[in-house]
């Protein structure tokens, strides 16, 4: 998310760049690649809000865990 967050603010810089200097195309590639960085980030921060841990309750082995084979004879 930091890279992410460096890589936005850098073409905010470069955004700033290209309408002063008239490379109307670069703005609207600029503007089209910041908002999916900024959707980018707004999944992060929302994957970020979530549980990291899941629940998967206890095994049981009860069932699984008895003798499948016959006793040997003697």
């Amino acid at each position: 998310m930091p890279r992410l967050q460096e890589i936005h603010a850098n073409l905010v810089d470069r955004l700033r760049e290209a309408r002063d200097q008239g490379w109307l195309g670069e703005v609207a590639a600029i503007e089209t690649t910041m908002a999916a960085a900024a959707q980018k980030l707004e999944a992060m921060r929302d994957r970020a809000a979530q549980p990291s841990t899941v629940h998967l309750g206890m095994p049981d082995f009860r069932r699984d865990a008895g003798r499948t084979s016959a006793e040997p004879e003697r």
